[in-house]
């Protein structure tokens, strides 16, 4: 039976029985390009469509994370290499034929883009972690979907009325409940969205970090979903105001807090099986190629496809050989979906379909010799994934893990920043036009409005970005936020509003400068007569984004700031330096230059290894710092992972997507795993039984390690006194972040 696909809906499509997952073989389906896919994956950053009535379209960007339960979407990260990850998800309530026609677009568009990216299937509420990430403000789900007549539109539309019940630490997902006080618990958090009223409701044993996630949640429906036009309110349980009352009705009994599901132990990752699979038969069969790992990689053959079994931890992964035939290779979805079948695992277990280079490190850790092209040692990640032959593997430097990739994603990167800026400091409760010869510098005491036009499509389209300095006062925090809304108030509502904190730009804002590095000086204002003195002594860290924007940010001057993977300028009374590390880019040393231009001087260029004894002393003396080779040349990302017993058991958690210092959380202990060294991380907050179980969750987490690495050294760190060696996996560390409360921090953006 063959099925003609066409540019047109699914709509032809015979109904499968309920009974039966659509499972599609190539033989079924005749490929055929469909006019989504003509802009997939032409720029880096994320894509979503949802299938409605067999077809596929698009979701706008402000609405990513939004997923309604009842229906299936089909999604396209693209990495700067270029290379691919495409996802399908599933929602709890979608029907059959939904989930047939995104695992038969999922196929198109693999095929469209060559074989090369690597395929997730995904369900409800057992996302990847890879997926996750695309989303650090938290996945919102929806009730109903596309038969429901509910559609994805960015409205001012404020009669909304909607019950979200937030879950997760560090993977946060809100989820549509009945708009009842019968939905509420005294352990969690709850956003009651009125439309122009968000209420962040929190129960009476919930914590502070589970708060401060809700808070991201809040922020991010006012930001992206009401274009800046809503406001936000933080209320404690037993101090609802009316209004809650006027929207849910009179208030009854609020049930206790409940334990979350138990996490899958870690001893799982340990058990994996490898089958081969062929359809010499005409029918695909797999066989048995180990029974457990580790194994080791000469067990793949590149003609062939593999399926590795880690079902008991409800992940499955096919391999496709470069050399395997055509129709094995576009039946690899099919036949892992058959393989669950067959075993009898959970509906809810994840595929990921790979491409030989294109290996994920969940996969990698599998084998105990895996060794990438070019690479000599150990099981790694490469940065790149895609076809080895076209795609160059792209060396990792630090700076792919700090640029906010979900950021990027969420706030996208619209276009390449060579549109119109004018830029305003707030001053006295007004708005002052900044001096066009200094845009792009940014001072810590200020704050800044940023508006951003360009054109898309023949329309003039704007974005207001809000910049707000680690050391402005309260009341400058509070006149940005109010003129904000009166700049967008005053060109009709249109523009997109973008709130910035001083450190976490996204690359879009950091792109404006055109070639020129935003400059971020810790403290001061460029306010005239107001300007504080910067010191005698300043030290700049300069690093460039996966996105190709670079960043200057002033740091304390000391030689433990130095990292050998980045640019320093260093200005003292009598001297300028640059300092280049041994694994910094072309494109950062050209930055440092402007930076040397902006602080006045002639530069002397100091290599790293190379400084005279002048540049120490101006440092205060020598000191340690970040020179971890394996950051050089590595192309294995770092791991985070949250060790908790908030729940009343212990469980490890992994942070999802690019991580940075505000993912510590300072009720917990964080494992930080390197590669070559695991730091166990203390918060101040953490209880007694964080404290004692983090060094045995650590040893266990290395011994387990399916590649066998064994007796890495583990070192314990408490908050406050991180050394350079913890420090440098994190841009630009804050060494006062945690003098001010992150959850006041927060508070102030509502």
């Amino acid at each position: 039976m063959v099925i003609s696909v066409s540019c047109a809906p699914l709509c032809n499509l015979p109904r499968p029985l309920r009974s039966t997952p659509p499972l599609l073989t190539p033989l079924q389906v005749i490929m055929v390009s469909h006019k989504e896919f003509e802009g997939a994956g032409k720029q880096p950053g994320l894509q979503v469509w949802r299938i409605e009535n067999m077809d596929l379209k698009p979701v706008p960007k402000g609405l990513h994370g939004n997923f309604y339960t009842g229906d299936a979407y089909l999604l396209l990260f693209t990495t700067q290499a270029p290379s691919h990850y495409i996802h399908m998800w599933i929602g709890d309530e979608c029907t059959q034929d939904e989930s047939g026609a995104a695992a038969i677009f999922a196929t198109q568009l693999d095929d469209f883009l060559g074989g090369g990216p690597v395929q997730f299937r995904e369900t409800q509420n057992n996302e990847s972690l890879t997926f996750v990430g695309y989303f650090k403000s938290g996945i919102k789900y929806q009730k109903g979907g596309v038969a429901s007549g509910f559609q994805h539109v960015v409205t001012n539309d404020m009669n909304v009325k909607r019950l979200l019940h937030i879950k997760g630490r560090r993977a946060i997902r809100a989820t549509e409940v009945a708009m009842s006080w019968a939905s509420f618990n005294q352990g969690d958090c709850f956003i009651v969205d009125l439309g122009k009223d968000i209420y962040q409701w929190c129960g009476s044993e919930c914590n502070r970090f589970e708060r401060l996630k809700a808070s991201q949640v809040a922020i991010d429906i006012r930001d992206n979903e009401r274009n800046g036009r809503a406001k936000l309110q933080m209320v404690e349980e037993g101090a609802e105001p009316p209004a809650l009352t006027e929207a849910l009705g009179p208030k009854t009994s609020i049930a206790p807090a409940t334990p979350d599901d138990d996490k899958v132990d870690t001893s799982n990752r340990k058990k994996g099986a490898l089958y081969m699979i062929s359809d010499a038969s005409g029918s695909m069969k797999s066989s048995v190629v180990a029974q457990s790992s580790p194994f080791k990689q000469a067990m793949l053959s590149p003609e062939e496809c593999y399926i590795l079994d880690n079902g008991v931890d409800r992940n499955i992964f096919v391999w496709k050989g470069p050399k395997a035939n055509m129709t094995e290779r576009k039946a690899a979805m099919a036949a892992a979906q058959q393989f669950i079948k067959e075993k009898g695992y959970s509906d809810k277990t994840q595929i990921q379909v790979l491409p030989a280079g294109g290996e994920t490190t969940l996969f990698k850790q599998f084998f105990s010799d895996w060794k990438d092209k070019d690479q000599t040692t150990g099981p790694s990640k490469a940065y790149t994934i895609g076809r080895i032959a076209k795609v160059e593997q792209v060396p990792f430097d630090a700076s792919t893990l700090h640029s906010n990739k979900a950021m990027a994603a969420q706030h996208g990167m619209v276009d390449d920043g060579k549109g119109k800026v004018q830029i305003w400091r707030v001053e006295n409760g007004e708005k002052v036009p900044v001096d066009p010869s200094s845009y792009g510098q940014f001072y810590g005491g200020d704050c800044y409005l940023i508006l951003y036009s360009y054109r898309l499509g023949g329309r003039e389209q704007h974005i207001i970005y809000t910049w707000q300095g680690l050391k402005c006062t309260q009341d400058e925090l509070a006149a940005s936020a109010f003129l904000t809304v009166k700049l967008d108030d005053s060109m009709g509502g249109a523009p997109v509003q973008v709130r910035v904190t001083q450190g976490q730009e996204p690359p879009h804002l950091m792109s404006l400068f055109q070639g020129k590095p935003m400059m971020i000086h810790s403290g001061g204002t460029s306010r005239k007569g107001g300007q504080t003195k910067a010191g005698a002594t300043r030290l700049f860290h300069i690093r460039q984004s996966s996105s190709r924007a670079t960043r200057a940010v002033e740091v304390e001057p000391s030689a433990s700031n130095l990292n050998t993977n980045d640019v320093f300028v260093l200005k003292s009374p009598d001297a300028l330096f640059v300092w280049r590390g041994v694994g910094a880019s072309d494109e950062e040393l050209e930055a440092a230059k402007h930076v040397a231009g902006f602080l006045g001087g002639s530069a002397n260029n100091v290599a790293e290894g190379k400084e005279p004894a002048g540049f120490w002393s101006v440092l205060g003396g020598k000191k340690d710092y970040q020179t971890s080779k394996s950051l050089q040349n590595m192309v294995k990302p770092p791991r985070l992972f949250g060790c908790s017993n908030k729940t009343g058991r212990l469980i490890v958690e992994e942070v999802p997507g690019d991580f940075t210092q505000s993912d510590l959380a300072t009720d917990d202990v964080m494992l930080l795993d390197t590669w070559d060294q695991i730091f166990i991380w203390v918060g101040n907050e953490a209880n007694a039984e964080e404290r004692t179980g983090a060094p045995k969750i650590a040893k266990e987490y290395v011994d387990s390690d399916p590649s066998g690495r064994r007796g890495l050294p583990i070192s314990t760190i408490k908050q406050g006194a991180e050394p350079p060696t913890f420090t440098g996996w994190f841009q630009a560390w804050d060494a006062n972040m945690w003098d001010t409360d992150p959850l006041d921090r927060i508070r102030a953006r509502f």
